[in-house]
């Protein structure tokens, strides 16, 4: 290797602090400051880069390093460029300032989630190319839009199409927890997803009336039930200090439909509203 550890690790640590400092956050993102820094990393390490634009916003960028025997199967490492919204008030430091204090540690939105891990995969093509290392399978480094809001503008779209199939994926590794030392943290799987809408349909009436079978009574039972678990696992979470071994669940939206109907009665006319959550 021709260029020093020291120097390609202040290398590293710039283009991290770079990456970082793009404010890709939700919800109104604009991809392209991203897309044009993986261009430039892209002609630094000498690889190939694609931008997929399946869905026009939502650029999905590819580095390829191609390998010897480029008809096997690929090796995929994924990460995302998307960030989760930030409330700056309540941070230290500014949250794309990428601010890095006397012992090392870099300050910033994304900074585990997961910026590191795009970084460190380029960091390491860099390196192994510096030792003259080639490949025998081609590389892809993937970087995906729209991951924090579960890919369905980014990944889900673009898995559908022939430019996906053409990786010739046989092995892929995607985002976990960056480690502090030369410990690979691998992860066998994360907690499972689970979306669900409780619809609670109830008489209707007029508002004078102790009314039975109420929506209201039913969205009770929902919530007493959804916030004595949560409590249960909070206990288990402090108790246990590990997240992967608690369910979490969030109500997260409650909607109130209401249609009106005109009825006629006795020459009285008298409003009722038929009501769900």
């Amino acid at each position: 290797m021709t260029t020093s550890s020291k120097k390609l690790d202040a290398i590293a640590v710039e283009n991290f602090r770079e990456y970082l400092r793009i404010p890709s956050v939700h919800l109104d993102i604009d991809y392209e400051p991203c897309v044009t820094f993986l261009e430039k990393q892209a002609k630094e390490i000498g690889l190939k880069v694609s931008v997929f634009r399946d869905v026009p916003k939502n650029p999905m960028v590819v580095l390829t390093w191609m390998g010897k025997e480029s008809d096997l199967p690929s090796i995929v490492l994924n990460s995302h460029m998307d960030v989760v919204p930030v409330f700056e008030e309540q941070w230290a430091h500014k949250p794309f300032g990428a601010e890095i204090d006397s012992e090392g540690n870099i300050y910033a939105r994304g900074a585990q989630d997961c910026k590191c891990t795009g970084i460190q995969y380029l960091e390491a093509i860099r390196r192994l190319k510096l030792d003259g290392v080639e490949p025998r399978r081609t590389v892809h480094v993937t970087f995906m839009p729209d991951e924090e809001l579960g890919g369905v503008n980014g990944a889900e779209q673009y898995v559908k199409t022939q430019n996906f199939k053409n990786l010739n994926t046989g092995c892929a590794l995607d985002e976990a927890i960056g480690g502090e030392n030369k410990t690979l943290i691998v992860f066998y799987g994360e907690k499972k997803r689970w979306s669900f809408r409780i619809h609670c349909p109830g008489q209707s009436g007029h508002g004078s009336l102790l009314l039975e079978n109420t929506p209201g009574e039913k969205v009770r039972t929902v919530l007493n039930n959804v916030y004595d678990f949560r409590a249960e696992q909070k206990v288990t979470e402090a108790q246990d200090k590990r997240t992967d071994r608690i369910t979490s669940i969030n109500l997260s939206i409650i909607e109130i439909r209401q249609k009106s109907t005109l009825l006629s009665s006795k020459g009285r006319s008298k409003v009722l509203f038929p009501t769900t959550l």
